[in-house]
């Protein structure tokens, strides 16, 4: 007499599928939009690069400037002066410089904002656009 269960590789894996609907999936239209993300990525990396080289430019330019005041400063410290005067002048050059740290400080962390807003604009636009790519892209499925 044969046994009435069935085993495991009896089964019919194409049942499985049967009701699976395979809608074609358009390749073409997938790369178009993953080569739109890659330019927009591409294009936010030039940014910040760009951003970040002006950073390092005006740093420099803060460093030389940093270098000329502090060679002034010498030469004024070896001419003979009265304690006064150099107390008073000594003052004024630390005011002058902690003004300009922080002027400094500021416009440096502004040009870096600027770099990072630039470049996430950018993502954020592409993004923006591949969301309603996706939409419209799921309403011609759903019509089909």
């Amino acid at each position: 007499m044969a046994d009435a269960r069935s085993s495991f590789f009896d089964y019919d894996v194409t049942r499985l599928f049967t009701d699976f609907r395979f809608r074609p999936f358009d390749i073409e239209t997938w790369l178009a939009v993953q080569r739109r993300n890659i330019e927009a990525v591409s294009q936010a990396n030039q940014l910040a690069i760009e951003g970040m080289q002006a950073v390092a430019r005006r740093q420099i330019e803060i460093a030389r400037q940093a270098i000329d005041d502090a060679s002034t400063l010498f030469r004024d410290l070896v001419q003979p002066v009265s304690t006064d005067d150099r107390f008073a002048k000594n003052t004024e050059y630390a005011k002058q410089m902690l003004e300009k740290s922080a002027g400094h400080s500021r416009e440096i962390s502004q040009l870096a904002a600027k770099a990072g807003t630039e470049a996430a604009d950018v993502l954020r636009k592409r993004c923006c656009e591949g969301l309603d790519e996706l939409h419209q892209f799921a309403r011609q499925q759903s019509a089909n």
